[in-house]
């Protein structure tokens, strides 16, 4: 039996945020070795600045330059910084998002070369990081643009209790409606489907689908998106033996727990699946990105 522990790199997000005090807590606990080897991209020096901040001056990393030489046993930490960079707690700085997207390359170029085998992002400061090389509303689209080959992703929320796909990610709420396409629906349904099957080990899932407008338009008084769209691709799903149902109005939808008789559900946009998403899950949901030939989770926040 191979017990070889997967190696999961951990990338620092912003410096100037929380991501720092989150890792050390995390990686404080010794659990955390025998279900993996971790390997922040990070800073030696940034790590220290936080652990003195938060009164684990005792917790160490082993430093290293390359996934092999990780030590399973202990949290190690790949530099991925100069000396330049320091911390500036509660400050969103152009050399707060550099150092963000420095260990964010870092770690994705060991995943795609196999060195990793999955990454955990720490949040980053979607203003500070933007720049000629990182020009993406978020983690979830960057990843996209280097693993997808093409193919959409999925920001799917995840916890023991819910589980929420949203057809729009980053978006502007005036721009939602121009993206209610039965095809770009018909894909997002789909990709909860091979996830769930997939990823989850779920033996025929059912999928729930929300309407756009109010009372998902009451058969077309309040916006035609759920007649012309959502419904022909819920429709397409089921000739396509998937168990997709709907569209439901999310309000009453979730008021009225509707939600735990499906196995995931497909918002049409970000503050509709995840408003309720984190007022039920906020301590313990996960963002994981579907879709993709990787593995890539973060804390759900924000």
């Amino acid at each position: 039996m191979n017990k070889t522990k997967i190696k999961i790199g951990i990338t620092h997000g912003d410096i100037n945020g929380i991501g720092y005090e989150v890792i050390l807590k995390t990686l404080v606990d010794a659990g955390i070795y025998d279900m993996c080897t971790p390997i922040v991209y990070g800073s030696s020096k940034i790590a220290a600045y936080y652990r003195k901040n938060i009164g684990l001056e005792n917790f160490s990393f082993n430093l290293i330059k390359y996934p092999i030489e990780a030590n399973p046993k202990r949290p190690n930490l790949i530099n991925v910084l100069n000396d330049e960079f320091k911390a500036e707690p509660g400050s969103a700085t152009p050399m707060s998002g550099k150092a963000a997207f420095l260990s964010l390359e870092r770690a994705t170029d060991d995943l795609k070369k196999g060195l990793i085998d999955a990454i955990v992002t720490a949040p980053i400061h979607k203003q500070a990081i933007q720049s000629n090389q990182f020009n993406f509303p978020g983690h979830t689209e960057y990843l996209q643009s280097k693993f997808g080959n093409g193919n959409q992703a999925l920001m799917f929320l995840i916890s023991e209790n819910i589980k929420v796909g949203t057809l729009t990610g980053h978006i502007p709420i005036n721009d939602v409606a121009n993206h209610i396409k039965k095809e770009f629906i018909l894909n997002k349904i789909r990709l909860i489907h091979q996830s769930l099957l997939r990823d989850f080990g779920l033996n025929r899932p059912k999928i729930a689908v929300l309407g756009l407008n109010p009372h998902a338009s009451d058969n077309g008084l309040i916006g035609n998106e759920e007649q012309n769209e959502i419904i022909p691709a819920i429709k397409q799903a089921r000739d396509e033996k998937i168990m997709a149902l709907g569209p439901y109005p999310a309000d009453g939808f979730f008021a009225s727990l509707n939600f735990k008789k499906f196995d995931a559900i497909l918002a049409m946009y970000h503050d509709q699946g995840l408003t309720p998403f984190k007022l039920l899950a906020f301590e313990d949901g996960v963002n994981f990105t579907a879709g993709l030939p990787i593995v890539r989770t973060s804390p759900d926040h924000g």
